[in-house]
């Protein structure tokens, strides 16, 4: 079972732990059965350079959820963390002081600086990095969008004056609060996917677009030049989860995002954003879904409380996926 998901950070990360768990339990692995493989696309559009180290914030919460060293209760960083380097950078003065690095998360930092600039592709570094976190094991294979350096800028207005900061400035020092006039990718559109990403895409059983941000996260994804034109010519069922209940996020500023670009902060406007692509959709019991010719929607709690709650709505998910291409398949 070919399963390709495309993912930003601690949503994504939660919901793909939580397919896996389900398919452990769901499709027990036999000698006669075949392996379930999942390819996951992780966004890189939050990407920065801090303290002289490229920093991928999605690709490493995904590494650290899905290999078993996140920090649970933040959803981001490594478990059990300690931040003597932070503390001395902070003495020296150096900045910025607003994002904290853990000291085991420096050590990947270094490591992925060290490859990047020997002439590595990102691609070929978070290879190594998977293997590290033995996520070829679970049958997991992460793929960057892009092996192109992309990163995310919000332009703002403070005093009267436009500027541009860097996405994460404005999402983990600001908090989403500093209103955004819009958002500038800079190096989309001179990217081009990663190896792997488009062939994930077009030989793939079932297509699942987790819980992320659709504007921040899926939404760069999508920006690169060749994956939504993969998504419109897969065989394989798209399906996706809305990332709100109730018209809110979850975790995070997915509002805040969609209303910057003018989009409806809801099930439906997020749904929107996929609709050349989509054909299963996954939205929270008292969310209002109109019907969409070519769209079919399933009702169910949509909170990851727990493992077993991310499982739950994962394998609904791809259950949808299955049947749809159950129903596809000549008779």
């Amino acid at each position: 079972m070919r399963i390709t998901a495309l993912a930003g950070g601690v949503g994504g990360a939660r919901f793909l732990r939580g397919l896996l768990h389900h398919a452990r339990h769901t499709y027990p692995l036999t000698p006669d059965s075949d392996p379930l493989e999942l390819t996951v696309i992780g966004n890189t559009g939050d990407d920065i350079t801090l303290f002289g180290l490229r920093v991928c914030p999605d690709i490493d919460t995904l590494l650290y959820t899905l290999g078993g060293g996140i920090h649970e209760g933040q959803g981001w960083g490594r478990a059990d963390e300690t931040h003597s380097v932070a503390g001395e950078l902070a003495a020296l003065g150096a900045e910025p002081q607003w994002f904290t690095l853990g000291d085991k998360d420096f050590g990947t930092h270094v490591y992925r600086s060290q490859l990047l600039g020997q002439g590595m592709p990102l691609s070929a570094v978070v290879d190594r990095l998977s293997a590290r976190w033995g996520l070829g094991e679970l049958g997991v294979r992460l793929l960057p969008m892009t092996d192109t350096p992309v990163e995310t800028h919000v332009v703002v207005e403070e005093d009267g004056q436009q500027r541009a900061i860097h996405f994460q400035e404005w999402w983990v020092r600001h908090r989403a609060e500093l209103p955004a006039e819009r958002f500038v990718v800079a190096g989309l559109d001179k990217a081009t996917p990663a190896p792997g990403v488009l062939d994930a895409i077009r030989e793939a059983d079932v297509v699942l677009l987790p819980p992320s941000n659709p504007v921040v996260s899926i939404g760069i994804i999508l920006g690169v030049p060749g994956v939504r034109d993969a998504l419109r010519g897969t065989r394989a069922p798209v399906v996706g989860v809305s990332p709100l209940v109730g018209g809110r996020p979850v975790r995070g500023h997915a509002d805040v995002c969609l209303r910057t670009i003018g989009v409806e902060e809801s099930s439906a406007g997020v749904a929107g954003l996929y609709s050349d692509f989509l054909d299963g959709w996954l939205v929270d019991e008292e969310d209002p879904m109109p019907d969409r010719r070519g769209l079919e929607v399933q009702r169910r709690p949509l909170l990851m409380s727990s493992v077993d709650a991310a499982a739950e709505m994962a394998g609904a998910a791809l259950h949808l996926g299955l049947r749809l291409r159950a129903e596809r398949a000549p008779a």
